[in-house]
């Protein structure tokens, strides 16, 4: 059987959207079955989580995906090195990234190119010129690239100068991990009470959400819980400052049961998100009944389409009008509701499985492909 060599090291419980795409991609895999032999290549804080999720046989990498150096250095050489031991026909790299050369095809799944598109709301301004280095050289040494949206494709061509027809765009799901909500009886939604949930990089925007809740007067405020932050929360200050903090409840990472409450409890969700490759929250809301309400963005409105409602990106005021909108509206909500549930079932693990499974196969078929001369070298 072929053995897919399946690059882990960003894999390390901090990485959100990235890490998701990974699991719920190879559970999926495992469960369908497939003519493929799967050999995972794990950072140590993989290795120190439970990965019995992954299809085949992990190998501990010695290498920290937290450590930018060491693991920038396993990226770029060690993954094709290990591959070429296991004898591999074929190296995947779901998290954005693959090695400077190797034996084998490669398939990266890209997921955004938010370092090109949108440097200034990275969360740390020295990573953009190697990142964006490392992700130039990974494309150039790909086969096929997998991307989960229209918008990120065409950011692939833009950027990259990547091939179109050797581009796979393959949509995301929601995770599973509110399928007993999903599927229960409606629950009594909360009439005010608004969510925002991530980690708290600049370009997620939490800050209009924050401001937003300023612009409501304190007689109509609803409640706002907003999740994700690791350490100190750094909306804190700005949280003070409004004199919200009875009205706005700044929260860390939690757990998913707690969250799954949230979903199925709560108003709305709310993305403020200016630059992403796509939107799993809003999908996972859609699918247990929760109305979203998303800026205004072409990615938002090709994952969202008519199943949500829509402010002006970055604006608190018009944020603050629809908040208040649709809070006042219990016949909007329930429009959403349905309209979200309909809109969420067009997405599946299943189909990303077995759409990504084409492109390994194609990938391999086409053998090794080196764009080096279509890809310019970077201007950083």
């Amino acid at each position: 059987m072929p053995v897919v060599f399946v690059n882990l090291l960003q894999s390390t419980g901090t990485k959100g959207g990235l890490e998701i795409y990974a699991r719920e991609l190879y559970k999926k895999i495992g469960e369908i079955g497939s003519e493929y032999t799967y050999v995972g290549f794990a950072s140590t804080e993989l290795m120190a989580k439970d990965h019995s999720w992954f299809p085949g046989d992990v190998i501990n990498s010695g290498i920290s995906g937290e450590n930018r150096f060491s693991w920038a250095r396993g990226e770029l050489f060690t993954v094709s090195t290990r591959a070429k031991e296991v004898g591999a026909d074929l190296i995947h790299g779901p998290a954005m990234l693959g090695p400077l050369r190797s034996r084998a095809p490669v398939v990266i799944s890209v997921h955004d190119l938010l370092y090109f598109s949108h440097p200034h709301l990275m969360q740390n301004k020295l990573f953009t010129g190697p990142v964006k280095w490392m992700e130039k050289r990974a494309a150039a040494n790909a086969t096929r690239l997998i991307t989960i949206s229209e918008y990120s494709a065409s950011a692939i061509r833009r950027y990259l100068k990547f091939p179109g027809d050797h581009i796979d765009v393959i949509p995301l799901a929601g995770r599973n991990t509110n399928e007993a909500i999903a599927n229960s009886a409606p629950t009594l939604r909360h009439p005010n009470l608004f969510i925002a949930i991530g980690q708290r990089s600049p370009y997620k925007n939490f800050e209009t959400v924050v401001r937003s809740w300023a612009e409501i007067s304190e007689s109509e405020r609803p409640r706002l819980v907003i999740t994700g932050s690791f350490g100190e929360d750094p909306l804190i200050p700005l949280v003070r400052s409004l004199g919200l903090e009875g009205s706005v409840d700044l929260r860390s990472w939690i757990p998913t049961e707690e969250l799954g409450e949230l979903f199925a409890t709560a108003t709305a969700l709310i993305d403020s998100t200016l630059a992403t490759g796509f939107s799993l929250p809003t999908l996972e809301a859609m699918a247990v009944g929760l109305p979203v309400l998303l800026a205004d963005t072409e990615v938002f409105r090709e994952v969202g389409a008519e199943a949500a409602d829509y402010f002006t990106a970055g604006d608190a005021r018009d944020l603050a009008r629809a908040v208040l909108q649709l809070a006042a509206d219990p016949a909007r909500q329930a429009e959403l509701t349905a309209l979200g549930r309909a809109r969420a079932s067009l997405f599946s693990w299943d189909r990303v499985a077995h759409k990504t499974l084409e492109s390994f196969a194609l990938a391999i078929s086409e053998g090794k492909r080196n764009w080096s001369e279509a890809i310019p070298r970077p201007d950083c």
